[in-house]
């Protein structure tokens, strides 16, 4: 009797368990779900080729731009106060930074009045400011535009499923609406992906390049007084 009901039950769960479809994992790699995304991801992967080109060649440049030598002012003054101008040009070509291009314009013009040598001076700092964030409009525009691009992907893919869910008419299966939802989030995640590192890399490169023109202004001040210094003494 108790191995009768006991058989009965192990059957009625087997009923249960053939009854219930077993659910599948669906799996994805990285590729495929680029694919989904449509062609507005191959936007995005070239804006974020772009971006990592600019970041790379700008920060190498500031880089390089923003190395000052600690004795560079005092070799520069020494120089001066001794009158070897031409050992003074020579110094600042041989660091050939915006920083000592600036100076090597100030002793192009030595023998003028003061303002017209600092007045050189700031202009040739204006260019080499100017040098400097070259490019970083176009990184500025892939951070603000990528994740707009990603939100067009996502808006397009929307209305697609919206549509293939008014063509199904009464044979609406939420697999259809659950597909195209996900297809189109796609694109979001990858403009967020090429804009938000954009986003942090414009302003890292905007900080070096503050921290440089401060320098410029710094080593500016420092070369008008030596030029002040200089005129006094004669």
């Amino acid at each position: 009797m108790l191995f009768n009901l006991l058989q009965s039950g192990i059957d009625a769960m087997e009923t249960v368990g053939e009854a219930v479809p077993q659910q599948q994992e669906m799996t994805m790699s990285l590729f495929e779900l680029f694919m989904k995304g449509g062609a507005l991801m191959w936007v995005l992967l070239a804006l974020s080729i772009l971006a990592i080109y600019i970041f790379g060649k700008k920060w190498w440049i500031l880089r390089n731009a923003g190395k000052v030598d600690p004795n560079f002012m005092k070799d520069i003054r020494d120089l001066i106060t001794d009158g070897k101008t031409k050992s003074a040009v020579a110094l600042c070509q041989k660091y050939d930074t915006p920083v000592a291009r600036l100076v090597e314009k100030g002793i192009d013009r030595m023998g003028r009045p003061l303002q017209d040598i600092q007045t050189a001076v700031e202009n040739t700092g204006n260019v080499e400011v100017s040098r400097l964030e070259k490019g970083l409009p176009i990184l500025a525009t892939i951070a603000g535009g990528a994740p707009m691009i990603g939100f067009l992907g996502t808006v397009t893919g929307m209305v697609q499923a919206f549509f293939n869910m008014a063509n199904a008419g009464n044979n609406i299966d939420i697999t259809l609406l659950s597909g195209g939802i996900y297809t189109a989030m796609i694109t979001t995640v990858g403009g967020l992906i090429v804009g938000i590192p954009a986003y942090f890399g414009y302003n890292y490169l905007t900080s070096k390049i503050s921290d440089i023109v401060f320098k410029m202004e710094s080593i500016t001040i420092d070369f008008m007084d030596v030029l002040n210094k200089s005129s006094e003494s004669k």
